[in-house]
């Protein structure tokens, strides 16, 4: 046990950079999100605003959808994400979609964030807040480690092939990969617990406390 810690932390070390990247890469998909919602007219505004509206008024008309229903969609998401996010790691052709898949988590969360606040004010923070954060406090950071994980097993599979002085031991590397993999969708099924008991009843009593 301790000693595949060790092995994990040597690799993050050595890899630090690729951690970096797949950051940075995320805040700006999250800063051109919300470059998007500036960059819309006036008349494209209202119009989403109007079908959000109505998506609230059905939130607050609603007696409550089932959660176990909820906590199935969610974790099921969540498996596809990572499970999508896994293969590609083992394709090698797969890392250029591994970041525009990064860049596109961080365009969706800058631009609902950015819409709610430019449109509701105070009340689309505090929307973002109860809706957005706090399952999103466990999900990015997952997705994120999850993406520099693939990057940094493609790299290794890119150098076991085309680098013939480099011969690393592809087998425990894809044991260990593996591992983190389970290990980071036991955290998202926390994360979908949040979601479905903690984040979804906040959501709802801020929307009926907006809209009463």
């Amino acid at each position: 046990m301790q000693q595949g810690v060790k092995m994990v932390r040597k690799d993050v070390h050595n890899h630090m950079s690729i951690f970096v990247f797949i950051f940075v890469l995320f805040i700006m998909g999250m800063v051109f999100g919300a470059v998007i919602v500036n960059s819309m007219n006036f008349v494209q505004k209202q119009d989403l605003f109007f079908y959000l509206e109505q998506f609230f008024e059905q939130i607050v008309g609603m007696e409550g959808q089932a959660k176990t229903t909820l906590l199935k969609d969610s974790i099921l998401y969540h498996i596809k994400y990572m499970l999508l996010l896994f293969l590609l790691g083992i394709s090698i052709v797969g890392m250029p979609i591994i970041t525009v898949l990064l860049f596109i988590k961080g365009l969706v969360v800058g631009f609902s964030v950015g819409f709610l606040v430019n449109q509701m004010g105070w009340y689309g923070l505090l929307l973002s807040s109860a809706s957005i954060a706090p399952q999103n406090l466990l999900v990015i950071p997952v997705y994120l480690i999850g993406g520099a994980l693939a990057l940094i097993f493609s790299l290794t599979l890119c150098k076991q092939l085309f680098i013939r002085r480099v011969h690393q031991p592809i087998i425990q590397a894809f044991g260990r990969y593996s591992a983190m993999f389970g290990i980071l969708l036991l955290v998202l099924m926390g994360a979908s617990v949040v979601e479905v008991f903690i984040a979804n009843p906040i959501f709802e009593a801020v929307i009926q406390w907006i809209y009463k």
